[in-house]
């Protein structure tokens, strides 16, 4: 996924700079080399020598003290980086980004940079959606500059609202997402993930104990590489991942039906759920009681359609898994 990316991480003065470590760890456990730049403000809320430990590398934070065997800092440092992420950014670097203001180390490293760019915004709610501020990210965005949503939450000055930065996992995704090859691009994937139930009366279901991770890891997968992804899903009790289409199903049946109705315009098919193959035939509308004449021990099942062998038999350009 990550393994052997460039990442450039810079860090600036706001209360979400904590973490920052954390951004470390999860991008070098996939295998990605990172380096850090720190403003000063960073700095007042968290040592460089911590992401100097959790990223493996020196840590950057002085612009005119960069020279190593004659290279230029700023611009041998835009240079190494396959993606730069600003993670918190402030208002103040925003600022700067937009503006072409280029004081400081990170700042300058931006304006030299000819590769990606993902920016997680972080600040008070009314400094975010000032007017200055909401020109200077729509400037970035229209130069191509990625900058990654705000969640809203309880803000470090207890005002309640837009402004926390995305946790350290969603901004790695974000990463992982805008450097993979969008080699399925204009593909339609069809998948079909988790168990289904089959109900025997309103409190009572037959079912099987498949969780629905891999046909969900398979659509995160394919929508990072550019597919356009519907998931049809049975119930699970995992993150719905970003896809196009999530389609919710209970029975073997609406996932036949549901995969009826993408699967002409489909380009793949895969089908990584686990249908029941039987359901009751008789099905009570009432609680079936312990003394009702209903035997449950003795359930009388018929089959189900088998979504695997009618759609094979109905494929003409799909691609089925």
């Amino acid at each position: 996924m990550l393994r052997n990316k460039k990442i450039l991480l810079g860090v600036t003065g706001g209360i979400a700079a904590y973490k920052s470590p954390s951004i470390c760890s999860i991008l070098r456990k996939q295998g990605a080399e990172v380096k850090v730049i720190m403003t000063e403000a960073a700095k007042k809320f968290i040592s460089p020598l911590t992401m100097q430990t959790m990223s493996g590398n020196i840590c950057y934070d002085q612009l005119f003290n960069q020279l190593t065997n004659m290279d230029v800092g700023h611009i041998s440092l835009a240079k190494w980086a396959d993606i730069i992420v600003v993670a918190p950014a402030t208002a103040n670097i925003i600022g700067k980004f937009a503006n072409g203001i280029s004081d400081d180390l990170l700042s300058t490293v931006f304006m030299a940079s000819r590769c990606k760019v993902i920016i997680a915004p972080a600040m008070n709610t009314y400094m975010l959606n000032s007017p200055a501020n909401q020109k200077n990210m729509k400037t970035l965005k229209d130069r191509g500059i990625i900058v990654l949503d705000t969640e809203k939450d309880v803000l470090a000055c207890k005002d309640v609202g837009e402004g926390k930065m995305l946790s350290p996992k969603e901004i790695v995704d974000e990463i992982d997402t805008c450097l993979t090859a969008k080699d399925f691009e204009g593909k339609n994937f069809v998948i079909t993930a988790g168990p289904t139930i089959e109900p025997i009366d309103p409190v009572r279901f037959l079912s099987n104990h498949s969780s629905g991770k891999m046909g969900y890891a398979i659509a995160r997968r394919a929508k990072k590489r550019g597919a356009n992804v519907t998931l049809i899903s049975g119930p699970t009790n995992i993150e719905i991942p970003k896809v196009d289409n999530f389609v919710r199903i209970k029975t073997t049946q609406d996932m036949f039906d549901q995969v009826g109705k993408y699967f002409d315009n489909a380009d793949v098919l895969i089908k990584a759920a686990a249908p029941a193959d039987y359901k009751p035939k008789y099905y009570s509308k009432e609680k079936i009681k312990k003394n009702s004449s209903y035997d449950l021990n003795n359930i009388e099942l018929e089959k189900n359609p088998d979504i695997a062998k009618y759609y094979g038999s109905k494929k003409s350009k799909q691609i089925i898994v």
